[in-house]
């Protein structure tokens, strides 16, 4: 209890949410964890996952689903993780097979890399838009145009390191950026528990009421699926990783990722009035106010480097994959400019729920297809039972990418 007490006072919660900060930031730089194949091979899908998502999952739950968000939270974290096991069976497949696969295969394999190209571009749009929300969040021009404006120059940045320079020196940075993003979020949750246990102490937490529920509270945790999304990433390091490993990482990421989000979902949920806080696409920054004055400026740092980050290494991927699928005819330059005028082209014609809920089709559409090539891949190998589940995961993603829908701010 005097602990407790202790950790109402602003400056001594202050120098906790700090001290946890730099210990999560030692504990991921030290040269022994670094150097874990395991784990840097677990890092990138967990980023990932906990990358975005993490800055907006909170609000939207808390608001559209009140006491019931830590439920929907764990629901899309199974559907992920189902998911993600049709993803694993599919690398265990190509790491068993010989090089000559199905016509089906190989059909329902392009189909999946097009849709994974167009996911990339909607992904670079959700990233660079949070980016912009973020950086004029503290500021005295908060608004949306002003987002818009900031999320323009940072297009335009990266199209002009990328199409001169390409992306290795920033490429450098990531593993920096990623330790400086989870330690900052552990400094979060401490903040969270602090303030969650003093509602909990003073008879203060809350039971919201639900905004929504049926049919529109399904659709729109179908929009959400790319607030858990990443975890295929784990598919794509078959150059540094063999396949056991990366099977590993993904699954690590996922079960870690999972806690993670419960946990803060359950310690926003009942912490906050939902009259506390207005929905829009920064309003955990409105709510780290009334946790710790600290708190607002370090999400916001963590915010911004994940999101230039994550829209570069997706850039960077993206502008790979297109000029691949395009046998060329598209340089890598040139993928990147068609990927920045799509891009800009979303950041002006919608808003960011709208564009995650966008994102959320086509990434449902990639996991979709990847289920059905582990359907062709389970019936071909005699495993009747696996191909009929991954038949209806294929259909899963297909009813998300169809009615998923947007937040309504």
């Amino acid at each position: 209890m005097a602990i407790l007490q202790a950790l109402e006072s602003t400056p001594y919660l202050n120098a906790a949410i700090l001290a946890a900060v730099l210990a999560a930031a030692l504990f991921l730089l030290s040269p022994k964890l670094e150097n874990n194949r395991l784990w840097r091979a677990t890092i990138t899908p967990l980023a990932s996952i906990i990358g975005s998502g993490f800055l907006v999952i909170g609000p939207i739950l808390s608001t559209s689903y009140g006491e019931y968000a830590p439920l929907v939270m764990v629901g899309l974290c199974l559907v992920a993780y189902l998911f993600g096991m049709a993803i694993r069976y599919n690398i265990a497949q190509r790491a068993d097979a010989s090089d000559a696969r199905g016509a089906s295969v190989q059909g329902l394999e392009m189909a999946a890399s097009w849709s994974l190209g167009i996911a990339y571009i909607i992904s670079v749009a959700y990233y660079l838009n949070l980016f912009g929300a973020f950086g004029v969040s503290l500021t005295n021009v908060d608004d949306p145009l002003h987002a818009k404006i900031l999320t323009t120059a940072v297009y335009l940045l990266i199209l002009i390191v990328g199409w001169t320079r390409g992306f290795k020196a920033l490429e450098q940075l990531e593993y920096f950026s990623v330790a400086g993003k989870l330690a900052i979020i552990s400094g979060l949750i401490v903040g969270l528990i602090a303030h969650f246990a003093a509602a909990a102490s003073s008879g203060e937490l809350v039971a919201n009421a639900a905004k929504l529920s049926g049919w529109p509270a399904l659709t729109l945790a179908f929009g959400l699926i790319v607030t858990v999304q990443g975890f295929e990433t784990s598919r794509y390091l078959g150059k540094e990783y063999d396949s056991g490993t990366r099977i590993r990482s993904m699954r690590l990421a996922q079960w870690s990722s999972t806690i993670i989000y419960v946990v803060y979902i359950l310690l926003v949920t009942y912490a906050f009035d939902n009259v506390q806080v207005k929905l829009t696409e920064t309003a955990i920054v409105d709510m780290m106010h009334i946790v710790a004055p600290i708190l607002p400026g370090l999400l916001v740092a963590a915010a911004l480097a994940a999101q230039f980050s994550a829209a570069v290494a997706d850039t960077g991927g993206g502008g790979g994959l297109i000029a691949e699928l395009t046998a060329e005819r598209l340089s890598i330059r040139q993928a990147y400019g068609v990927l920045v005028v799509l891009g800009l082209l979303l950041t002006w014609s919608a808003d960011v729920f709208e564009i995650i809920s966008y994102a959320s089709r086509a990434f449902a559409i990639y996991y979709g297809l990847q289920a059905a090539i582990a359907c062709v891949e389970a019936r071909s190998n005699g495993h009747h039972g696996q191909s009929t589940a991954y038949a209806a995961l294929a259909m899963l993603g297909l009813l998300i990418a169809v009615f998923g829908q947007a937040v309504e701010g």
